[in-house]
């Protein structure tokens, strides 16, 4: 129940959850939550080994562009269900609505499997977008609230890195579907979409045991429903690690009566109160954005077109492809925790960068077989996917927790603004030529770059620092 209206209340909940063992409790919040990343990454993959695919007249008939548009609804799409979403997030908690996008992203991932024509299949990839864009404010913020201080960076990582798992998973999928000789093409490719969510039904039963954030409960002055959710989580790790005793919590806040956060909050935190971070967020997650929704959604089509790489054999080619992207997060992402998060994001970021350009200029010199181009986007993106991944962990852990999901969505927004446009353009770019597809490659070397030496300048040391120590809760300022 909430305290008394106006009354302070003192309390270690922060401390109580950041002094907790890893444990397997933390494996089953990792798991139950960065399934999403691996549904996510499996959609993603099918969509762009299906892009080939669905040029032809017996799918949906679709130009290299349109395809390159549906891929913008898609992102147009997880604007809007960021935007929306997040507000409810940060208003009526983590838990309900982390399952509610769960349900929409499912729901329009059946749908698509059903299109008859572009404009279908446009409506169903948006909303397919809306359910994953609200999963983001959702999932990172209860991530950050729910692990340690000193295993966030790496936990963050790992989960947002898990996302290339279910594209490897989407590309050996497509490799059967896809394979003309075992389903006909007209039928297969509508089979990954409805697989796929399939798959997803099983996670919406195991993200029912997550609880509610207690820090969201926290700061809602709902204390005693905290202390309970806190409490359980104690006796779960003691009972399955065998402990007696867990170490004593150091130090305790207290939280005064506040209104509920509004985009005005928002606004006012980012521009006046954080105006640096504010900076830091829009380049990181701008650059990394346009740089990754460029290759990604086109990478098929560069197969296809310069490589005579048959659409049905995409798959096979997106599996190193995917490797490079999941490895990168979890062989990287215990330095983010232990060297820092400024020399680690710039580091990631300088040499994806720098592959990026000399990867671009080989393949306008036709340096490349279909096998080398690809280990070479798979030698960058190690790199590049560990780097975007801390991008997101940054917005999610430098504001303060009463506003953590509206600002996670804020920068998600203008990420996805960046990033909207770079399917479609990079689509055209090869319908053009080689050395066009060369120049888009440099534009995103280059942002890499510029996200690089601006987290040198701007970045904040977060690692090890408990979120609170980081950006005060609104909730324990007097008013």
């Amino acid at each position: 129940m909430p305290a008394a209206p106006g009354s302070p209340i003192t309390t270690d909940i922060p401390q109580r959850m950041d002094r907790l063992p890893w444990s397997r409790w933390h494996w089953l919040v990792v798991t139950a939550l960065g399934i999403t990343w691996v549904l996510d990454g499996l959609e993603v993959s099918i969509v762009a080994a299906l892009g080939p695919v669905l040029t032809h007249t017996t799918t949906l008939h679709l130009t290299e562009s349109e395809v390159g548009l549906a891929a913008s609804a898609y992102l147009a799409g997880s604007v809007l269900g960021a935007v929306v979403f997040s507000y409810l997030t940060d208003r009526q908690g983590r838990k309900k609505w982390f399952m509610i996008t769960l349900l929409l992203y499912l729901t329009a991932t059946v749908l698509t499997a059903v299109s008859w024509n572009l404009w279908s299949f446009m409506l169903f990839r948006f909303l397919t977008g809306a359910g994953i864009g609200g999963e983001y404010a959702a999932i990172n913020s209860a991530i950050d609230e729910l692990i340690p201080a000193r295993w966030r960076g790496q936990a963050n990582l790992a989960i947002n890195g898990s996302w290339w798992l279910g594209t490897a998973a989407g590309a050996l999928l497509t490799i059967v579907l896809l394979n003309p000789h075992l389903i006909a093409e007209h039928l297969g490719w509508r089979l990954c979409f409805g697989l796929g969510a399939v798959l997803g039904i099983g996670i919406v039963l195991i993200r029912r045991l997550i609880p509610e954030s207690p820090r969201w409960l926290m700061t809602h002055r709902r204390v005693e429903e905290a202390e309970a959710v806190v409490s359980k989580i104690e006796d779960q790790i003691s009972r399955e690690e065998g402990l007696a005793s867990l170490p004593t919590p150091e130090g305790s806040m207290t939280v005064h009566s506040r209104s509920h956060a509004t985009l005005g909050t928002v606004a006012r935190q980012l521009l006046h109160v954080y105006p640096r971070r504010t900076a830091l967020g829009i380049v990181l997650l701008t650059t990394q954005s346009f740089t990754y929704n460029a290759i990604s959604f086109t990478y098929p089509f560069v197969l296809t077109k310069f490589y005579d790489v048959p659409a049905s054999n995409i798959g096979l080619y997106i599996l190193p492809f995917a490797l490079g992207n999941f490895l990168g997060p979890l062989v990287l992402g215990r330095y983010f925790d232990t060297v820092g998060r400024k020399p680690m994001i710039s580091f990631t970021y300088a040499v994806a960068g720098c592959l990026l350009a000399v990867t671009g200029y080989l393949f306008w010199q036709g340096a490349f077989t279909s096998v080398t181009q690809t280990l070479a986007w798979s030698a960058m993106f190690f790199f590049a996917s560990a780097g975007a991944s801390a991008a997101y962990l940054t917005v999610s852990e430098i504001f303060p927790l009463e506003i953590r999901a509206m600002a996670i969505a804020s920068f998600f927004v203008v990420a996805q603004g960046a990033g909207i446009v770079a399917p479609w353009l990079y689509g055209k770019l090869i319908e053009t030529s080689a050395q066009s597809v060369f120049y888009g490659y440099l534009l995103g070397a280059g942002m890499m770059l510029a996200g690089a030496f601006v987290e040198l300048w701007l970045g904040v040391k977060a690692e090890g620092r408990s979120l609170e120590s980081i950006a005060t809760p609104l909730s324990a300022e007097k008013i």
